[in-house]
């Protein structure tokens, strides 16, 4: 059974940092596809980074790149999301979702296994 349980999430001013985590069980992180996802009330669900394939490689949707960073730890088993130079557009639930295998895309339909996810608030 995968379960994906999200930490991290918090409130924060505009330009601050936060860091996301994901601990995984069920799955290993270096044999499947992770993804951090994101929705905003009245908003799509929108994929922001993957990480996937033997040597951990990312992308990002456009909306993140160069201001978030997705990782793993593969001896603990866990994702993280680093993410700085925040904005009050970042505010959203984030949630992690997997797939089995390797997966590079950020389309919701492609993750079948996802956490409860983690609140980040970001404040002008």
């Amino acid at each position: 059974q995968v379960q994906l349980v999200e930490s991290g999430g918090g409130s924060v001013q505009a330009g601050g940092s936060l860091r996301l985590s994901c601990a995984a069980s069920g799955l290993t992180t270096n044999k499947n596809s992770l993804v951090w996802f994101r929705h905003a009330p009245g908003m799509e669900r929108e994929g922001v980074a993957s990480i996937y394939g033997s040597f951990g490689d990312t992308y990002y949707s456009d909306s993140v790149k160069g201001r978030f960073a997705i990782s793993r730890d593969n001896a603990k088993n866990t994702v993280y999301l680093q993410m700085d130079s925040l904005k009050p557009e970042d505010t959203a639930m984030y949630y992690c979702a997997a797939a089995l295998g390797w997966v590079r895309s950020l389309s919701r339909a492609s993750y079948p296994y996802w956490g409860q996810g983690t609140q980040v608030t970001v404040s002008s």
